[in-house]
């Protein structure tokens, strides 16, 4: 649990201590899960003495982008927003990893579901280490829960009360003593994790669940299938894919901002491949790491010093 009360965030247009960023007990967001939020990486990285904010343009891009899906428009640009990002980094001197949160809300204080075009954002950054240990791998499990569907409740937005859905396969993942749920969608083919895209290794193939297979399109997502085809040149395949399917892949492995590249090593108390993390989870977990870290070159345009812009000045 975070309880530094003193790190600033951005609230209300400025800068202010966590302490002070309240919201109205009858706030329209908080009642009727009408937000959309993000999720963004920091790495620090001491040789350099930078802190990388990884596809931070991207991740407001996206933002804005499923804002629409509620009719929030966020006053500022993607540009404009990492900008703001950079500047909490450096008015809190972060010098470790980070997560940062974006959030977008209907921000009138009444009752009632119709919304009045009230909108607010903020913007938290906090210290962040490791989500989940998946060093050894995890054992996953299928979740009774069905994941929620574009004609009620866009899954490819990350809209605030859409999760409630990821944390009822979550908490009945835990009570079984699975680390991560994995949910199907209403046809019964694999969607994702509950917070975090899937992708499966079979015949030497990378295979992942398309969009239209109610998926969040990650971004971490994303750059995996940009590293695999281009430094592993694997056949990168996006296909629906049976439940069936995750007894006898050869690998699995989850992805996401907050869990990176997860590996699962065992699916419903059955082994994945020969129970160890695969070659192929290993290697694209090893490239993402390196080219988070702006240690690969051709990456570093995924990547927004926090630091450098101060120096340059």
């Amino acid at each position: 649990m975070f309880d530094n009360q003193d790190v600033l965030i951005y609230f209300n247009n400025q800068f202010v201590p966590l302490r002070d960023a309240n919201v109205n007990i009858l706030t329209h967001g908080l009642n009727y899960g009408t937000g959309v939020f993000e999720g963004i990486r920091g790495y620090w990285v001491p040789e350099e003495e930078e802190l990388f904010l990884v596809r931070c343009e991207d991740h407001y891009h996206r933002w804005k982008a499923n804002c629409r899906i509620l009719e929030i428009d966020p006053p500022k640009s993607a540009e404009e927003l990492t900008e703001i990002t950079a500047e909490l980094v450096r008015r809190n001197n972060f010098k470790t990893d980070i997560y940062v949160r974006p959030l977008s809300y209907m921000s009138s204080a009444r009752v009632g579901v119709r919304p009045d075009g009230q909108h607010s954002f903020a913007i938290a950054a906090i210290p962040f280490g490791v989500y989940i240990d998946s060093s050894k791998g995890l054992h996953a499990g299928v979740a009774s829960w069905r994941r929620v569907e574009d004609q009620a409740l866009p899954a490819r937005g990350k809209i605030c009360g859409a999760y409630v859905n990821s944390v009822l396969a979550t908490t009945e993942a835990h009570y079984h003593g699975y680390d991560e749920a994995i949910l199907l969608n209403q046809n019964g083919h694999v969607a994702e994790g509950s917070t975090c895209n899937i992708f499966m290794v079979r015949h030497g193939k990378l295979i992942t669940p398309p969009p239209s297979d109610n998926i969040l399109e990650g971004l971490v997502r994303d750059s995996v299938i940009t590293l695999a085809r281009r430094e592993m040149h694997l056949d990168v395949i996006e296909r629906s894919i049976d439940r069936s399917e995750l007894y006898i892949a050869d690998e699995l492995f989850f992805t996401g901002t907050a869990v990176e590249v997860a590996p699962i090593t065992m699916v419903d108390h059955r082994t994945v491949g020969c129970g160890n993390i695969g070659f192929v989870t290993g290697h694209i977990r090893e490239l993402y790491t390196q080219a988070t870290r702006g240690r690969i070159a051709d990456y570093h345009a995924w990547l927004h010093p926090a630091y450098q812009a101060l120096m340059a000045v």
